[in-house]
């Protein structure tokens, strides 16, 4: 399969099943531990909700990725994009299609008056290394900021 034959879409709720198993084998690859019925039900709910686009890259026979973005209003940046998960099945991988992806989501939240599109890179035990670079190859820049979370 070369990049050109593989299509990046919106997905539709008929890619729910497909999607929750895409966004499956990327926890658990990472080793996070994952409630699938969870997963699932925020997979429907991504693909209904009017400020997410959950892009796919269509083989014509499957899907080889996935990509999240979801849309925010703050004080300092105003309307922000943040690329929440970049997922490409590892026999895909190294055919640009991540990249694809990227540009689909940038696109997206460009249209609807985004001033960025940021991302998180989780180390979640492993070296991440390759990603920094793979991103800022890609227009990102790593401004020195730490996330913090708290559960609810």
């Amino acid at each position: 399969m070369t990049n050109s034959s593989a299509t990046v879409r919106a997905a539709t709720s008929l890619d729910l099943v497909a999607v929750t198993a895409l966004a499956d084998a990327f926890y658990t690859g990472d080793g996070v531990a994952i409630d699938e019925q969870e997963l699932g039900d925020n997979v429907a709910t991504l693909l209904a909700w009017p400020s997410a686009r959950v892009a796919v890259v269509d083989s014509g026979t499957g899907l080889l990725g996935y990509a999240v973005t979801t849309t925010g209003f703050g004080l300092e940046n105003g309307h922000i994009a943040v690329l929440d998960d970049l997922f490409v099945t590892p026999t895909a991988r190294r055919r640009g299609l991540a990249g694809r992806l990227i540009e689909d989501s940038a696109g997206w939240a460009a249209q609807r008056g985004c001033a960025s599109l940021e991302l998180v890179v989780a180390p979640d035990g492993r070296d991440v290394g390759h990603l920094f670079s793979y991103y800022l190859a890609r227009g990102f820049h790593d401004d020195g900021r730490r996330l913090l979370s708290r559960q609810l």
